[in-house]
Formats: C-alpha cells, sequence, structure tokens
C-alpha cells in the first residue's frame, strides 16, 4: 500500500487498522513514541518496534485473537501524547486516559446501560462510621435491592464505588434480572479506603472482615430484604478485582459459613514474585463448599498467578470455574465479562424458556 493510500485510509478508519487478527499502528511525523499496552504489560521496554514505510510515517503490526479489547497509549506516563487517528479514549482510574480498540465482533456490552424495558431496583447511599475496624472514620456503602419481594442473597463488592459507577454493576444485574438469566441477588457497594489504604486492607487483612461483620452486613440486614444465612449457610456472594479479587477469596476462605460463592477477576494472588496467604489457606485449611469463579485477562500480568490458584483450587477439590478473556487489567474488560460470573453464581431460580 502506498504512504498516501495508507494515509487516507487511517483518516477514513482511524486508527489502529484492524484486518481480521492483524493489528497496524500507524505514526505520521517525525520519531515515533514509544507504543506501551495491554499486549506489553505497559512496559516501553519491551514494547512493539515501529517499522519505516515511507518517510515520517511507521508503522507497528501486531496479532490479537478475535474478540480482543485492548487499551493502549504512546509515549511514557509522564510525557503521554495521544494518538491523533484514535478518538476513542477510556480513563484509567490514575488521572489519565488510555486509548482502546476492540477486535471484530467484539464490543462494549449493552447490559452496563440503564433500560428502560426491565425493572429496576433500589438503590440507596450511605455514610458508615469505620471505629477502629477499617482505616479512616468513614466509609461510603451504597446498597442496592432487586426489584423483586422476596428475600434473596447479598453480594458483597469490593471496589465497590468503582463496579458502581465504572463498571456499571446494578444496571448489569437489573438487565440479567430483566431476561431471567440470573435470580435477584442484593448488592453492598464497598468502597475502598484509597490507593495506599486499599494495599493495605486488601492485602489479606482481617480488619476488612470486621468492618464487613460489624457494620456492612448489619446495615444491609436492615435495609435490604436478605435470606437468612443461620439459616442457608453460605447463601452470600463476595467479589473484586485485581487487589479486590484476592480479598474476595480470601474473605470466603475465612468467613465459608456466610460467603459460600467468590467472584475473583484479575486476581492478585502473587505480589512481587510472593505467594500471597491465600495460597496456604487453600492449600493447607479445610476445603469447604465454596463456589468459585475466576476470570483473568489473557494480556495481564496476573495470569500466571491466577492459572496456579485455578489449578491448586481444582488439586484440593474445590468447585471453581475458570476463563481466561482477550484483554488486560482494566474496568471495560471486567465489565464486559462480569455477566458470565454472575450467570454461573446466581442461576435463575426458574429455568428459562427454550
Amino acid at each position: 500500500m502506498s504512504v498516501n493510500s495508507l494515509l487516507e485510509r487511517v483518516q477514513r478508519e482511524g486508527t489502529p487498522l484492524i484486518d481480521g487478527d492483524q493489528v497496524t499502528f500507524v505514526w505520521h511525523g517525525s520519531d515515533p513514541p514509544l507504543l506501551r499496552g495491554d499486549f506489553n504489560d505497559w512496559n516501553p521496554e519491551t514494547g512493539p518496534r515501529w517499522q519505516t514505510q515511507g518517510r515520517d510515517l511507521y508503522v507497528c503490526h501486531l496479532a490479537f485473537p478475535p474478540d480482543a479489547y485492548l487499551e493502549y497509549c504512546y509515549g511514557p506516563d509522564n510525557d503521554r501524547m495521544a494518538d491523533p487517528f484514535n478518538q476513542r479514549r477510556v480513563n484509567n482510574g490514575f488521572g489519565q486516559y488510555n486509548h482502546f480498540f476492540y477486535l471484530p465482533p467484539g464490543a462494549p456490552t449493552p447490559l452496563t446501560r440503564r433500560q428502560r424495558s426491565v425493572s429496576h431496583g433500589t438503590v440507596s447511599h450511605h455514610v458508615v462510621d469505620t471505629g477502629h475496624l477499617a482505616l479512616g472514620s468513614q466509609r461510603a456503602v451504597t446498597l442496592y435491592q432487586p426489584p423483586v419481594r422476596e428475600a434473596c442473597p447479598l453480594l458483597v463488592v469490593y471496589d465497590g464505588a468503582d463496579y458502581y459507577r465504572r463498571a456499571g454493576l446494578a444496571n448489569t444485574v437489573d438487565n440479567l434480572l430483566g431476561g431471567n438469566r440470573i435470580r435477584p441477588v442484593a448488592l453492598a457497594f464497598v468502597a475502598n479506603a484509597g490507593h495506599k489504604g486499599r494495599l493495605v486492607e486488601y492485602g489479606c487483612c482481617e480488619g476488612p472482615l470486621l468492618f464487613l461483620l460489624g457494620r456492612v452486613l448489619p446495615l444491609s440486614y436492615q435495609v435490604l430484604h436478605l435470606l437468612d444465612p443461620t439459616t442457608q449457610p453460605g447463601m452470600f456472594a463476595v467479589m473484586g478485582a485485581s487487589m479486590g479479587g484476592l480479598m474476595a477469596l480470601y474473605t470466603a476462605l475465612r468467613l465459608p459459613h456466610l460467603f459460600g460463592h467468590v467472584l475473583s477477576q484479575s486476581g492478585a494472588f502473587q505480589l512481587d514474585g510472593h505467594e500471597t496467604v491465600t495460597f496456604s489457606l487453600v492449600r493447607d485449611g479445610a476445603v469447604n463448599p465454596v463456589r468459585i469463579w475466576m476470570d483473568v485477562g489473557k494480556y495481564e500480568w496476573l495470569l500466571e498467578p491466577n492459572r496456579k490458584m485455578h489449578a491448586l483450587l481444582q488439586s484440593r477439590g474445590y468447585a471453581v470455574s475458570y476463563r481466561e478473556y482477550p484483554g488486560g487489567h482494566n474496568y471495560t474488560a471486567w465489565s464486559n465479562d462480569l455477566w458470565r460470573g454472575l450467570e454461573h453464581l446466581f442461576p435463575p431460580l426458574v429455568a428459562p424458556d427454550r
């Protein structure tokens, strides 16, 4: 393809150019920037190399599987450059924006959008005094009551503010309920303690468990119509992503009489090359009747620790389901894949018509 034809296509379609499983990044100008993304763990030292296509024109070719969702940026974090041919951007959660693209037939899930055709649950926002049970003096908790009268299980959501706002979890539950794809489930979105505090609390710490028992669950019993875990042990569930995914599994391992269902997305089961205590608890502890759903991106640094944890859970006899999706470590990928875990852990009480 000539330089002019390539630039005309770029102007018409935007970048990266997609041909089947082939993806082509294009840079027009001198000194092409570093290309970093999910595909190289955002490491500029291992970034793909640009090829000269013509004067001041450079291309970079990569291949990805169907349905892949990937984010990328140009340049280092402290001096990012926009891709002038890609207007698709998403907040990365750290005050910056990443460009993104999907490979066909991949697309954003419609489940996160509020639909007029389904009934909507009731959402209430609360501020809870933490006392000595968690970092800080107060913590935000958002509760979701599904649009049903019968008592239902509770799903505790770590990093609750992000799952509520960025992942659209309440809308997803509304839409899955509306399609009779899951049973009714209530939600407790528990905010984290901020970036540094989150690393402490979610690193298999006992404090957040005491906060759940002493503050979040009593509030949930008061506001929501919940099943009684004393008569139906293990009916509650807990979920999270990354450090929150680690903490979700830890919570169930420590409190299986309450939390018999786990949804872990990209669980950070290994940190700085060291196993977390969850490996010891699974390897050496009693095997409780806990059902676990794990998913993780094929393009992220936590892939191998998740494979290792999945294998260990299987070897110990846990009921664990595992999926690797074609994406990275971000809320778009998690929200796109979330419905699978919800359908697995909360199948409808009445089977849908076929």
